[in-house]
C-alpha cells in the first residue's frame, strides 16, 4: 500500500438519511429494464421484439458500430415492453420475469488469457460494465489502455459503503481484480479510503497497485483518482470499473455464472428507515418501493428520485429503473415552494457554501456526525433563484481538487473551443467531476450538461 494521497480541495454535505447497515432482500422484482441512455454515445440496434423470451445473458441489443458490444438481459423471462421516444429512439427493454422462472445457468468458461476474458465477458454482457476515459463510453474492446482504475470507495453524498456491499464477496472481488490486470499491458490501480477492510483483498495481485485516499469529496470519483495517479494526455486511454461489477466479474470466473446482482443504499431525508437492498442490475423503482416497503416521511408536497447521489445522478420517475452504473437511489423532498422573503430571511436550516446565509457560520452547516444525524440544514430540490448570468465568484477553485483550471476550462466549453479545451485538460474529466462546481454556483449554471456536450463534440471529432 503506498502512502496515503491527501486530497484537501472538495467538499462534504453533511446530507441524512445515510443507509442503515442491514440488507434486505428485493431479488424477486419481476420487471427490469436496459437503457440504452445510460450509455454515452451508443447508438442502439434492437435485437428482440415484444414477447421474445430471453435468458440471462441474452443480448437485447447491440452497439451498431460495434456488434460484439451486446447489452443483454439480466434475468430470465420474457420482453414486455420496447420503449421508444422521439423520432423512434429507443429509450429502454423491458423484460419481466417470474417467480417459476431459475436466473442461473453455468457456462463454460477457460479465462486464462486476456483474449478468452474478453469474449466471455462480450458474450455475457459485462463487458458493458467497463468504460473508458476521455469521453465516458464503453470500452473499446480493440482499444489497449495505458492503465485500469477502479476506485473502491465513494465519497459522494449517502454513498454506500463498500466494505459493507461487498462483504463476504472479498474472493470474488479478488478474482474480478486479476483478471481485469490481465486486459492491460499497464498496471491495475486500486483505490481505497485509509483503513478500508477490502484493501487486504487486493494485496499480492500481480500488476495490481493498490493506493490509499483520504479528503472531502471528490477523493472517491475515479476521475480525481486518475489525475493524482497518472493523469490522462491527448491520445491515452484509461479504462475503469465499478467494485460490485468487479466482483460480478470474479464470480462468473469461480462459477460460471452470469447473476449481475448489485446491492443498493435507499437514503436521503424522506427515508424513515434508509438501509441496503439486494437487487438485480436494472430494477424497476416502483416495485423496489413495493418489495422493500419503503417508507417516506410525508412531508412536503412530493419526492424526486434519483438513481444515483444527488450531485451526479439521474432523476427517474417512480415508475423508472435504476441506472447500470448506480449502486444508491437517493430520496429529496421536492423543492417546489417560495421562501418566505427568499435570501432576506437568516437562513438558518439553509446549507451555505458561501456564507449568503448565517447557517454559514455555524457548525451545522459541515458535514459532522452531529449533522448527519438530523441536526444539520434541511436539503430538498429548490434551486432558490433562477439561471442568472455567469458570476466568477472563486468558488469552482475551493471545490475542485484536479491541476486544471476549472472555470476557465468550463468557458472554453461554453464556446466550443476545441483547442482550448483540448490545452486547458478536456481529455481529464467527466461532467460528474463538476458536479460540486455545480453545486455551488451562484448562477445556477448546469455544468455538467454544458461539459457532456463539449465531451461530445469532441468525441464526434474524433470519429
Amino acid at each position: 500500500m503506498s502512502d496515503v494521497i491527501k486530497i484537501k480541495k472538495g467538499l462534504d454535505l453533511p446530507l441524512t438519511g445515510a443507509a442503515a447497515p442491514t440488507i434486505g432482500d428485493a431479488t424477486n422484482i419481476r420487471r427490469y429494464a436496459v437503457k440504452p441512455t445510460d450509455f454515452v454515445g451508443l447508438m442502439p440496434k434492437l435485437l428482440v421484439q415484444e414477447g421474445d423470451l430471453v435468458k440471462t445473458g441474452s443480448p437485447l441489443f447491440c452497439e451498431k458500430k460495434d456488434t460484439r458490444i451486446c447489452f443483454t438481459s439480466p434475468v430470465n423471462g420474457k420482453v414486455s415492453a420496447v420503449v421508444r421516444g422521439d423520432k423512434r429512439a429507443l429509450l429502454a427493454v423491458v423484460v419481466e420475469t417470474s417467480d417459476a422462472e431459475s436466473n442461473e445457468e453455468k457456462l463454460s468458461l477457460q479465462l486464462s488469457d486476456a483474449e478468452s476474458i474478453k469474449n466471455a465477458m462480450l458474450q455475457t454482457g459485462l463487458w458493458t460494465a467497463l468504460r473508458q476515459r476521455p469521453f465516458g463510453t464503453v470500452a473499446n474492446p480493440d482499444s489497449q489502455p495505458k492503465a485500469i482504475f477502479v476506485s473502491a470507495f465513494d465519497s459522494a453524498p449517502l454513498a454506500p459503503d463498500t466494505d459493507f456491499v461487498l462483504k463476504g464477496r472479498e474472493k470474488e472481488f479478488a478474482k474480478g481484480l486479476e483478471l481485469l490486470a490481465m486486459l492491460t499491458k499497464g498496471k491495475l490501480h486500486v483505490s481505497f479510503r485509509p483503513g478500508q477492510a477490502l484493501a487486504k483483498a487486493a494485496q499480492g495481485i500481480s500488476n495490481v497497485v493498490c493506493h490509499t485516499f483520504s479528503g472531502p469529496h471528490p477523493a472517491g470519483l475515479v476521475g480525481t483518482q486518475i489525475a493524482a495517479i497518472d493523469p490522462i494526455n491527448k491520445g491515452e486511454i484509461v479504462w475503469f470499473m465499478n467494485p460490485q461489477d468487479v466482483a460480478v466479474l470474479g464470480n462468473l470466473a469461480l462459477t460460471g455464472i452470469y447473476r449481475p446482482e448489485r446491492v443498493i443504499a435507499v437514503a436521503g431525508p424522506q427515508v424513515k428507515n434508509p438501509q441496503y437492498y439486494r437487487i438485480i442490475a436494472g430494477a424497476s423503482m416502483e416495485e423496489i418501493t413495493k418489495a422493500t416497503k419503503l417508507d417516506l416521511n410525508t412531508e412536503g408536497n412530493g419526492f424526486r428520485y434519483i438513481s444515483g447521489n444527488v450531485l451526479s445522478g439521474t432523476r427517474i420517475a417512480h415508475d423508472g429503473f435504476i441506472g447500470a452504473y448506480d449502486s444508491l437511489l437517493s430520496i429529496l423532498a421536492e423543492g417546489d415552494h417560495y421562501d418566505f422573503m427568499g435570501w432576506l430571511a437568516p437562513g438558518f436550516k439553509k446549507f451555505s457554501f458561501s456564507r449568503t446565509f448565517l447557517s454559514g457560520f455555524s457548525a451545522r452547516c459541515k458535514c459532522s456526525q452531529k449533522a448527519k444525524q438530523g441536526n444539520g440544514p434541511k436539503f430538498d430540490t429548490n434551486l432558490h433563484g433562477g439561471v442568472r448570468p455567469f458570476i466568477f465568484t472563486g468558488a469552482f477553485e475551493q471545490v475542485f481538487p484536479m491541476d486544471i483550471y476549472p472555470l476557465q476550462l468550463i468557458k472554453a466549453c461554453i464556446v466550443g473551443d476545441i483547442e482550448l479545451m483540448e490545452n486547458l485538460g478536456i481529455y481529464e474529466v467527466e461532467p460528474e467531476d463538476f458536479a460540486l462546481c455545480e453545486f455551488v454556483d451562484v448562477s445556477k449554471t448546469e455544468i455538467q450538461s454544458i461539459v457532456r456536450q463539449a465531451l461530445e463534440q469532441l468525441r464526434k471529432e474524433a470519429m
